[in-house]
């Protein structure tokens, strides 16, 4: 293969990965690929995930979330009671120091009530997401029929 096939190569590859990528950066946390499944039409709620990474020297914690596209935005986690899995509301998600706080099926999640309407596969819709020492970043979700093949179930997944 030439120099030029292989550079041609390696850009269009690039190219093409950072089209389906997408990441965001407040103070010292970077937020990498928020996405929600697909659900029927009819369905009243959704789910949001996402891993947030703490570059920082110090913890943060993500204190609420909110978006227009739903009535009400809350973080929850799965958690075993007495063998049965229980979802249940958490008032603040902490992003250890040089860590992270995974949100994925069966582990922290955002869950949106009353949604004015469900996302199509393709679509996006913002999600701002309020963290204690680092502010706000709104962020892009992407809606996907299939999870995105990095995630995977966390549940078994410790911060």
């Amino acid at each position: 293969m030439t120099l030029f096939k292989s550079l041609f190569l390696s850009a269009l590859l690039c190219t093409s990965f950072a089209a389906t990528a997408h990441e965001y950066e407040v103070g010292q946390l970077h937020i990498d690929h928020p996405w929600s499944r697909e659900m029927p039409p009819t369905a009243p709620t959704a789910a949001v995930y996402f891993v947030i990474h703490n570059k920082g020297a110090s913890a943060d914690r993500l204190v609420s979330v909110e978006t227009p596209v739903a009535g009400k935005a809350e973080m929850h986690e799965h958690i075993d009671q007495n063998g049965l899995m229980k979802m249940q509301q958490v008032q603040f998600v902490t992003v250890p120091a040089g860590g992270e706080a995974t949100f994925a099926p069966m582990a922290y999640h955002v869950m949106l009530f009353n949604l004015k309407q469900q996302g199509k596969d393709g679509e996006r819709f913002p999600l701002t997401l309020h963290f204690e020492k680092a502010g706000e970043v709104t962020v892009q979700v992407a809606v996907q029929k299939d999870a995105p093949a990095a995630a995977h179930d966390m549940s078994q997944h410790k911060n």
